[in-house]
């Protein structure tokens, strides 16, 4: 299996704590949820239909922690998984 880590690094972290996130801190605080290179993942292997925070509404997504998202989503690029709608062989 790939390298895994958690999604957010410690400047997310204390990012969060000084926002008062504690919605956010404490998905991190089960220890299930890791970054998989291109996804998020289950620490035990399984995975995740999607993220805990991408809100669907009337057939529309978007990420319900867009102003303070972690530093994994604010680099990821569209296109680069097959998880994103923009991807192509």
């Amino acid at each position: 299996m790939a390298d895994m880590s958690t999604f957010a690094d410690d400047e997310d972290i204390a990012r969060w704590r000084s926002e008062g996130r504690g919605d956010i801190l404490a998905s991190l605080d089960s220890g299930e949820k890791v970054w998989a290179g291109d996804r998020i993942v289950l620490s035990g292997g399984g995975r995740l239909s999607s993220c805990s925070f991408l809100k669907r509404e009337n057939g529309l997504a978007c990420c319900s922690i867009y102003d303070t998202r972690p530093k994994v989503c604010r680099e990821f690029q569209a296109g680069t998984s097959r998880l994103c709608s923009l991807w192509t062989d």
